[in-house]
């Protein structure tokens, strides 16, 4: 009998592995490709871009919110401080809120990844229904009159401006770097449970699990916004769950919605939503997201045809049985080795930074934007406090450390750096994501000013340590 049971949860272990398999053989290309697009308009496309096109309290402030934030490959909890950003450089609210709704739901990498699992139909209706809801719930917010200027922290550096002296080639490798490093970092994680939890659906759910909803479309969409609001689930691996969910008889309409409300919307956003914008935006924000993904998931099971939807599912669930070409393995491979290289810089946590300077983490100051932001006057390296400050004002130059919670990823560390570098005085700026420790070096820094300018994106400034100068002297 124990035998049998061993031998009957190893073949369970092995039908997850092959489903699991399955699926990655099919996104691994388009994932790859989406990755490579999501570098090129990293590296490409200038700091400060997209925020002279979202200030004012008007229509047109929206639409190009929501049409920037469409093909922006950020992750579900990378678009919360961007967004809170965008609205300290000065965009209005209405903005803000269109921009945190198209953004999460899809990306150059998740349209591509979508059309390789789910079809053509279902990669150009998810953009569009993220666009439409977008600008749905941003015109909300401006009609409720909630259009005040935010208290934004003046300052002329507040992007790094090293990028625009960058050569093509140094793009390129930013790009790269970007595409294949730092996504992977964001988005790998997510994209292996997703993966894993697809498998899992796939062999333990039964075919006929969602057959009792057969007859009440609105009933099971309320099951999947119950399940899917709450949890964290990023765009691209939204797609792997949703597929499977389809092939346990859920109908095109209700994966739509999970596709749009699981990574537009979760307790994350909820609470930084509120705290930021105000309880009556956060309830527009709600509104647009769910309404929206329901009345499209309804266009799509009444007004357009279920074959448009179903018919690739059945191709993808007959490939995921027939053995995969060389190249489709190839692609697998490099994904795979990108997500062991995510791994092992994890395991190589305590790091020497490239400046000579050795502390917990990577040295981020040469990595956003492929710009050492240390060298944002192109002068000398911040990263060592002796030369952060002009030989005249040595004496009044000083390195503070302090601790912030609530980043995830590389676009919340990047945002982090960014609001801190706007408080006046502050020089230079490397926070480190794994440990949260972000260290200022300036000229009179104001320790509440910091605390502000980093809750104003959603983040906590949970204490800071004292002066490296004053322990000098006091020693």
């Amino acid at each position: 009998m124990a035998k049998f049971e061993k031998r009957l949860n190893m073949e369970y272990v092995l039908n997850v592995l092959q489903a699991v398999l399955g699926i990655v053989n099919e996104m691994s290309p388009y994932l790859l490709l989406g990755f490579l697009l999501a570098g090129i308009m990293h590296a490409f496309i200038p700091d400060g871009w997209y925020t002279k096109y979202l200030s004012g309290n008007t229509f047109r402030s929206v639409v190009n919110a929501a049409i920037f934030g469409v093909p922006l490959p950020l992750c579900s909890c990378g678009v919360i401080p961007t967004a809170m950003s965008l609205r300290r450089e000065g965009a209005s609210k209405g903005a803000v809120v269109s921009f945190l709704i198209a953004t999460p739901q899809t990306g150059v990498d998740s349209i591509f990844a979508t059309y390789s699992l789910m079809g053509l139909p279902f990669a150009v209706v998810r953009p569009v229904a993220a666009l439409f809801t977008a600008i749905i719930g941003g015109t909300f917010v401006n009609w409720s009159g909630q259009s005040e200027k935010p208290s934004a922290l003046e300052d002329a550096s507040r992007s790094c401006s090293g990028q625009l002296h960058l050569s093509f080639a140094n793009r390129c490798v930013e790009a790269l770097k970007f595409g294949f490093v730092e996504m992977m970092e964001d988005i790998g994680k997510w994209l292996v449970v997703g993966l894993i939890v697809a498998g899992l659906i796939t062999v333990l759910v039964p075919d006929s699990f969602f057959s009792v909803f057969k007859d009440n479309t609105l009933l099971s969409m309320l099951l999947v916004l119950c399940v899917s609001v709450p949890m964290y689930i990023c765009a691209t691996g939204s797609i792997p769950i949703a597929v499977a969910l389809m092939m346990k008889g859920l109908t095109p309409g209700a994966a739509l919605v999970m596709l749009m409300a699981g990574p537009a919307c979760n307790v994350a956003s909820i609470l930084v939503v509120n705290k930021v914008l105000g309880k009556k935006t956060l309830l527009l924000y709600l509104v647009a997201i769910v309404g929206g993904s329901i009345l499209f998931g309804f266009g799509i099971d009444y007004l357009l045809p279920r074959e448009w939807f179903t018919d690739h599912l059945n191709s993808t669930l007959a490939c995921c049985h027939d053995v995969a070409g060389w190249f489709e393995w190839l692609c697998t491979g490099v994904l795979a080795l990108l997500l062991l290289n995510v791994l092992r810089m994890k395991l190589m946590h305590q790091s020497a930074c490239s400046c000579g300077l050795e502390h917990s983490g990577h040295c981020h100051c040469h990595e956003h934007h492929a710009a050492c932001c240390c060298h944002a006057d192109e002068a000398e390296c911040h990263c060592h406090e002796e030369e952060a400050c002009s030989a005249s004002a040595e004496e009044l130059c000083e390195t503070r450390t302090y601790r912030i919670k609530g980043m995830t990823c590389n676009h919340c560390r990047a945002n982090a750096e960014k609001v801190v570098r706007s408080v006046p005085g502050v020089e230079s700026v490397s926070v480190d994501l794994q440990s949260g420790i972000a260290t200022v070096v300036g000229d009179a820094i104001d320790d509440s000013a910091v605390r502000e300018a980093v809750e104003s994106i959603g983040f906590t400034l949970e204490s800071w340590v004292i002066p490296v100068r004053d322990m000098d002297m006091s020693e």
